[in-house]
C-alpha cells in the first residue's frame, strides 16, 4: 500500500480513537456529577458529547487536507484507502463504529455526492463477526443461594456508588414483593440476575439494568437508583416488563450515560430484554448515535430490499413548514424542509435546522421524538409515484433532483413514525379519549418544566406511541421557556373589542396568551371539556409564569419514564406487607 494511502487511513482511525476516548472520559464522569447532585454538568456533559463526535470529524478532515495537500482526492485514491482502512478493522474493539466514522470524514472531504458501498461502510465490511469481547466482564450473575434479600443485598452492595442509602433494607423487601407479585414461587427458585457490571445514568437517576432468567424466558429487571436532597439512595420502583423496559429505552428519551468500552457487546448484551428494539435504536440509546443513524440507514435498506410498497405522503394534516412521506410499511417517516412556508408561518428553514438541533441536544423528557439527519438520501426512483413526485416538485423542487433511477433529496430528517393524536382521538372510545388527553397535557407540562414551549400546541404535531404515550414531534416553533412572556388578556375594553377578528391589546413577537389556547384546542367538545376538566393549568398565564420561575431559579425537573403508579412509595409505603 503506498505510503499516502496508508497514513491516511491510519489518521482516520487515529481520529476515531481519540474521539471515543474523550466519549468514555465525559461518560466516566457520570457517577461524580450525580453523586454531587451536579444536575447542571449532567445537562451541559449530554450537549458536549454530542457535539464530540462532528467537532473529530472535523479536526481529522482538517488534518487529511494537510497531508494530501494539493494532490487529488479521486476515486481510485479513496478505494485505496478504505481497502487499507479495512485491514485495520478486524480485531479492532469498535470495528462498526469506526466505520461509520470513516463514512462521516469521507463526505465531509468529498460532499454527500458518489455515495456507493465501493467508497462508503454502506454495509458492514465484517457482518458475521461476533461482538469482541470486553476488557471487563459486561456483567455479574447472581444466583440467589439462600434468600432473593441476600442476593439482593449483595448487588447493591457491588454498585460503586459512594452515598449511602436511606433505608436499604426497606428498598430491598419492596423489590422482592415485587419480584413475588409478578412470578411465582416457582419460577423464581431457579431463577438468576445478570446485572450489568455499569451503572445506566440519565438525568438525576443511576439505572440498575439487569436480566432476570427464568427457566424457560428471560426479562428486564430494571431498578432506579435516585438521591435525595441530604444524598442519601433510594430505589424508587422496579420494571420487569418488556414494555416498561422499552419506554425507559425510548426514542423519544435523552441517550444514557453507560461506560461502553466495547459498544458492541453491550448493544447484543441489550437485546434480550429489548426485543423490540433494533440494532439502531440499542445504539442510540447507550449514546452512540451517529453509528446509530449508520444502522437506521440500513434498516432502510433492509426494508426496500424486502418489500414492494412505494413511497407515500404521510397521514395526518399536511404541514405548512414540512413534507412528510412514509412507507406504508416502515416505522419511520421522511421530514424535508419545503422550500416555501405558507404566509402565516415566520420562520426560515435555517431556524427550523436549528430547532431540531436544539432537541437532538436537550433533555426530550420521553415527550420528543429522536430525529436522524441525511444529505443525498435517494429512494428508488419506481417507487415514487407520479402523484407523490408532483408534491416533490411543487413543495421541495430545490431540494431534489432526479440522476437514472434515484430521487436523491438534498436533506431530511427520518423520525419514529406515530399515528397523529387528531386522528388518535377521532377513532377513540371515551376510556380512550381521556387518557390521550390526560397524557397530551402530562406532555406539555413536562416539555415546560424542561425549559421547552411547543409553539404550535394543536394535536396533529402530537404522535400517539404504540406504549400508549403521546410525544410531541413538530419543532419547527419551539422555543425556550425563559425567552416568552405569558401575559393575560387584558380587559376587553368594549362589548364589541371581543367581536373583532384581531386583538384589542398589543400583542409582541415573544407574547404568549394562553386563555387563548382554548379557542384551538376545545373546539371539539368532548375532547374541549375533558382537557379542561384535566389539565385547566394549561389555560392559566400565572402556572405558566410559575414554570418559568422555577427554570430561573436553576430547578431541573426529574421526568421519570416510569408511572407515578408503578412507584414504591405509592404501591407499598402506606400498605401493610
Amino acid at each position: 500500500m503506498p505510503p499516502r494511502e496508508s497514513l491516511i487511513a491510519h489518521t482516520i482511525l487515529q481520529g476515531f480513537d481519540a474521539q471515543y476516548g474523550r466519549f468514555l472520559d465525559i461518560t466516566a464522569g457520570a457517577q461524580q456529577r450525580f453523586e454531587q447532585a451536579d444536575w447542571h454538568a449532567v445537562q451541559q456533559a449530554m450537549k458536549a458529547r454530542i457535539h464530540l463526535y462532528d467537532h473529530h470529524v472535523g479536526l481529522v478532515a482538517n488534518q487529511l487536507r494537510i497531508i494530501n495537500g494539493a494532490a487529488d482526492w479521486d476515486d481510485a485514491f479513496w478505494l485505496r484507502v478504505k481497502s487499507h482502512y479495512e485491514t485495520l478493522l478486524p480485531g479492532y474493539p469498535r470495528h462498526e463504529i469506526a466505520e461509520s466514522f470513516f463514512n462521516s470524514v469521507y463526505c465531509r472531504l468529498q460532499g454527500h455526492s458518489h455515495l456507493s458501498p465501493e467508497r462508503l461502510f454502506i454495509f458492514p465490511s465484517q457482518p458475521f463477526a461476533p461482538a469482541p469481547e470486553a476488557p471487563r466482564p459486561l456483567s455479574r450473575l447472581y444466583r440467589p443461594q439462600h434468600s432473593w434479600q441476600e442476593t439482593l443485598r449483595q448487588i447493591l452492595n457491588d454498585i460503586p456508588l459512594r452515598l449511602p442509602w436511606q433505608d436499604q433494607a426497606r428498598d430491598i423487601n419492596w423489590v422482592v414483593r415485587h419480584l413475588h407479585e409478578q412470578f411465582s414461587a416457582l419460577q423464581l427458585a431457579t431463577a438468576t440476575l445478570d446485572v450489568a457490571s455499569e451503572l445506566f445514568y440519565r438525568n438525576k437517576t443511576a439505572w440498575i439494568v439487569a436480566r432476570l432468567r427464568l427457566a424457560d424466558a428471560t426479562f428486564p429487571c430494571l431498578l432506579p437508583i435516585q438521591r435525595d436532597e441530604a444524598g442519601r439512595l433510594w430505589i424508587d420502583t422496579c420494571l420487569t416488563d418488556s414494555n416498561d423496559a422499552s419506554i425507559v429505552f425510548g426514542f423519544a428519551r435523552a441517550y444514557f450515560m453507560v461506560y461502553a468500552p466495547v459498544p458492541a457487546a453491550l448493544v447484543a448484551w441489550l437485546a434480550p430484554i429489548l426485543p423490540g428494539k433494533t440494532i439502531a435504536e440499542r445504539y442510540m440509546a447507550i449514546g452512540c448515535q451517529k453509528h446509530g443513524k449508520t444502522e437506521c440507514y440500513r434498516e432502510y435498506l433492509h426494508y426496500l430490499a424486502h418489500s414492494e410498497e412505494d413511497f407515500t405522503i404521510a397521514p395526518g394534516v399536511r404541514g405548512m413548514v414540512m413534507l412528510v412521506f412514509t412507507l406504508p410499511g416502515f416505522d419511520r417517516v421522511f421530514k424535508v424542509i419545503k422550500d416555501r412556508f405558507a404566509p402565516q408561518k415566520e420562520v426560515t428553514e435555517a431556524q427550523v435546522r436549528d430547532c431540531y438541533q436544539r432537541v437532538k441536544e436537550h433533555d426530550r423528557v420521553g415527550r420528543m421524538a429522536d430525529t436522524q439527519e441525511f444529505e443525498h438520501f435517494a429512494l428508488p426512483r419506481a417507487r415514487v409515484p407520479a402523484a407523490l413526485l408532483a408534491e416533490f416538485e411543487r413543495d421541495i423542487p430545490e431540494k431534489i433532483c432526479i440522476e437514472d433511477d434515484v430521487v436523491i433529496i438534498r436533506h431530511l430528517w427520518l423520525e419514529r413514525r406515530m399515528q397523529p393524536l387528531n386522528l388518535w382521538l377521532a377513532q377513540a372510545d371515551a376510556t380512550q379519549r381521556r387518557h390521550a388527553v390526560e397524557e397530551y397535557g402530562d406532555a406539555i407540562r413536562q416539555l415546560a418544566a424542561a425549559n421547552i414551549f411547543p409553539g404550535d400546541m394543536l394535536f396533529k404535531n402530537f404522535g400517539m406511541t404504540r406504549h400508549g404515550r403521546v410525544v410531541f414531534y413538530d419543532y419547527d416553533e419551539i422555543r425556550p421557556m425563559t425567552e416568552l412572556q405569558f401575559r393575560d388578556v387584558p380587559p376587553a375594553r368594549y362589548e364589541e373589542d371581543e367581536l373583532q377578528a384581531e386583538p384589542w391589546y398589543s400583542v409582541g413577537a415573544d407574547d404568549v396568551f394562553p386563555e387563548t389556547f382554548r379557542y384551538a384546542l376545545c373546539s371539539e367538545p368532548a375532547t374541549g371539556k375533558l382537557l379542561l376538566a384535566l389539565h385547566p393549568e394549561l389555560f392559566d398565564p400565572g402556572w405558566w409564569r410559575a414554570q418559568q420561575a422555577r427554570i430561573r431559579q436553576g430547578h431541573i425537573e426529574e421526568v421519570m419514564a416510569w408511572r407515578t403508579a408503578q412507584r414504591f412509595s405509592v404501591r407499598y409505603a402506606l400498605v401493610p406487607a
